[in-house]
């Protein structure tokens, strides 16, 4: 259908006269003032009020139990005048516990049965015996051993060490030095003992100090101090380090030093480093790593005086052996 032209003057006045009222009703609304308006009455559950200004809006006495104002902006809305007195906030955390919380012990008050209150594993008594030598050395003809045994919890323990040798040939004379002490951690890495000993070699008693522990780069360190009735003073250093090649095979070189703090003739002792013992082990673990037999390389020196000493007792002052043997824990 065709306009036509002598219509289109009328259509244009029509439209420009409408635009015109809705121009004038859009100004009264915006100059006029809400803050008097009485809407506590009103149900304003389906407004939606997403884009609308509230902040000078008194809303003190307004019910807004049925209202959606999940999309409203409430940063510049004024709630300082708000009653929050009949709130319940019960359920919130914070306050005093209820009657029926539970017990600090948490039993609840049910008693523990026969078998006593529960105790955490670190503070309950255990004991384990570990062997960490015992082998045959072809060359000396010898047998020697170390072994420790203990009982305790992780901060106290009672340990009882045996370390030596014993021939098997000729007069099969053994020599040991053993010691009881008290253990206890001193760090994350380190450990204290203190006790008395017995040396079978010399036939005296000793008050033993020492420090045992896993020094940096995982080397298995000791050092104890031995203070004889005589007035002698004995120091072993040890040192100790597993190279593992696989899940059963490592690898264990290990030195020990000894040295004395005064001259004893009878007993072939001399004052300061009397001598020095490293081997090398292949060990091959099995039994949840509780058993491994080993096969490896020893050797014995002399150090400082002790080698002229020796000398002169027509005995050897270097010596190498073949060692086989096992070292096993449990």
């Amino acid at each position: 259908m065709k306009t036509s032209k002598k219509n289109l003057p009328f259509i244009g006045l029509s439209s420009l006269f409408l635009f015109a009222s809705s121009l004038a009703t859009a100004a009264e609304t915006s100059h006029m003032d809400h803050s008097g308006m009485d809407m506590s009455g009103m149900d304003h559950s389906g407004m939606d009020m997403s884009g609308m200004d509230h902040s000078g809006m008194d809303m003190s006495g307004m019910d807004h139990s049925g209202m959606d104002m999940s999309g409203m902006d409430h940063s510049g809305m004024d709630m300082s005048g708000m009653d929050h007195s009949s709130m319940d906030m019960s359920g919130m955390q914070g306050g005093e516990p209820p009657a029926d919380a539970r017990s600090p012990d948490y039993s609840n008050g049910v008693p523990y049965g026969q078998y006593g209150k529960p105790m955490m594993m670190g503070s309950m008594p255990l004991w384990g015996v570990s062997v960490d030598d015992l082998g045959y050395q072809f060359d000396d003809d010898q047998i020697n051993f170390e072994a420790t045994g203990w009982y305790g919890t992780d901060s106290n323990r009672i340990r009882l060490r045996t370390e030596g040798s014993a021939q098997t040939k000729d007069d099969k004379e053994i020599d040991s030095l053993s010691s009881l002490a008290y253990w206890k951690p001193l760090s994350i890495f380190w450990n204290g003992e203190a006790g008395v000993a017995y040396d079978t070699e010399n036939d005296k008693s000793a008050v033993m100090a020492g420090i045992v522990g896993t020094a940096p780069y995982f080397i298995e360190t000791d050092a104890r101090a031995y203070l004889y009735t005589d007035g002698q003073l004995r120091l072993d250093l040890g040192a100790e380090y597993e190279w593992r090649l696989d899940q059963h095979w490592v690898v264990i070189p290990e030195v020990g030093l000894t040295a004395f703090s005064k001259d004893d003739h009878d007993n072939d002792i001399t004052k300061g480093f009397n001598e020095m013992e490293t081997e090398v082990r292949l060990t091959y673990e099995t039994f949840s790593r509780q058993l491994a037999p080993y096969i490896g390389m020893s050797y014995e020196t002399a150090l400082g005086k002790a080698r002229g000493q020796r000398r002169q007792h027509n005995e050897s002052v270097d010596s190498s052996s073949l060692t086989t043997g096992v070292k096993f824990w449990f």
